[in-house]
């Protein structure tokens, strides 16, 4: 079982950046496949980064050039950074975890965490 609990989430001006965190428990946390998901209100949840636990990334082509997803296995935290921020950005986000070999597409998850708010004002 992992449990992840997400932070950094908050208030920002549109063009401002916030980072966000994503710790895992579990010991085997590190070999994990990583990402994050948002939700904005009355839209389905829908992808935005991922990253292998060697480090290969995929993204979203809203936040391509903008976010940056990494981890630091020591931790086993996954972190996302935001830059550019739009108001189309403000959603819940949500970090999710998968075992390795479970899912061969990137953008399924076993694991959740609870969300963080980001709001982007304009």
């Amino acid at each position: 079982q992992v449990q992840l609990v997400e932070s950094g989430g908050g208030l920002v001006q549109a063009g401002g950046s916030l980072r966000l965190s994503c710790a895992a428990s579990g010991r085997t946390a590190s070999r994990f496949r990583m990402g994050w998901f948002r939700q904005a209100p009355g839209k389905e949840r829908e992808f935005v980064a991922a990253i292998s636990w060697i480090g290969v990334t995929y993204y979203a082509d809203s936040v391509k050039g903008r976010f940056t997803i990494s981890r630091d296995n020591a931790k086993n935290t996954v972190y996302l950074q935001m830059n550019s921020l739009r108001p189309e950005d403000t959603a819940v986000y949500y970090c999710a975890a998968d075992p390795p070999g479970r899912h061969s597409n990137y953008e399924e998850y076993d694991y959740w965490g609870q969300g963080t708010q980001v709001t982007v004002s304009s």
